[in-house]
């Protein structure tokens, strides 16, 4: 299938055209290439990796090296469709210049074609100059996991009047410094409709329910093959984790019993050498 290399504008087209923008993390070349084949329109190379790709407890502990390490592959992975890259805890939030320099760092060195920072109109400022660099933002509000300990935990955002409206403020604060589109992490469905109706960038909403101009979702949750925790906002769309499971058993068995490798899958030699080498090293056949 042949599908037309997405950009920002792509995006914003989309939330014009009412036409729903998909999104899904990935992080290695072999992800980016399935998903690109298939005509997804933007790969989200999350800080999530620190939890379902690396290990970590949280996100907090992805560096930029990992990021870029990571993009690197996924861009490699991609014709088509965009990508985007998360710029990971206190990459940005120390100072502007820091924003700027680590922003560039994750388009020259890991190739994405967009960043994404968590955080509201305090954080203005950075985005105004990343952008005026050349560098799309894509603005992510409601829940943000790199503020998970100011948060006390993970949790719906925006529910009471006040917290609901700084989101709104917050949103229209990034959008004026000039976020290309904005992510909406756990937010209530008719508070996501409400700003995807004020607003004039997509929303790319992850547990804010149907009314945002896209979805995403980490695709190990999709599949089931991140165990930790399932979200209450994630849908299965396939098993995949237990067919994994299914599969590396059946291996281990087959090795064990000597089913693996079997004779299809091994390459011959002539007798005549086996015999001379035998002879040689003092070996029955």
């Amino acid at each position: 299938m042949t599908f037309l290399k997405k950009t920002i504008i792509t995006l914003q087209k989309q939330k014009e055209d009412n036409d729903k923008i998909t999104m899904l993390t990935a992080y290695d070349y072999s992800t980016a290439k399935i998903m690109d084949s298939v005509g997804i329109d933007c790969m989200l190379v999350g800080d999530s990796l620190g939890m379902v790709m690396l290990g970590y407890e949280n996100t907090l502990s992805v560096t930029m090296e990992d990021m870029i390490h990571h993009t690197k592959a996924v861009a490699r992975g991609t014709k088509d469709a965009l990508v985007l890259a998360d710029m990971p805890f206190m990459s940005y939030q120390q100072s502007i210049y820091d924003a700027v320099v680590n922003a560039g760092r994750l388009v020259k060195e890991g190739h994405a074609e967009a960043v994404k920072l968590e955080g509201g109109a305090e954080f203005s400022p950075h985005i105004e100059a990343i952008v005026r660099a050349s560098i799309p933002v894509v603005g992510h509000l409601g829940l943000l996991p790199q503020s998970l300990n100011k948060l006390g935990g993970y949790g719906v955002q925006g529910k009471g009047y006040i917290s609901a409206k700084k989101l709104v403020d917050d949103a229209l604060a990034i959008q004026k410094a000039g976020v290309c589109a904005i992510v909406l992490e756990c937010v209530p469905a008719l508070l996501a409709r409400l700003l995807t109706r004020i607003l004039d960038v997509p929303t790319i909403g992850i547990g804010a329910g149907p009314y945002c101009d896209g979805q995403v979702l980490v695709y190990q949750d999709m599949l089931s093959i991140y165990s930790e925790f399932k979200p209450k906002f994630v849908k299965t769309y396939a098993e995949i984790g237990c067919d994994m499971k299914a599969a590396f058993s059946s291996y281990i068995r087959d090795v064990k019993d000597v089913k693996f490798p079997a004779e299809e899958h091994g390459f011959k030699i002539d007798d005549s050498v086996i015999s001379q080498l035998n002879s040689q090293y003092g070996l029955e056949r």
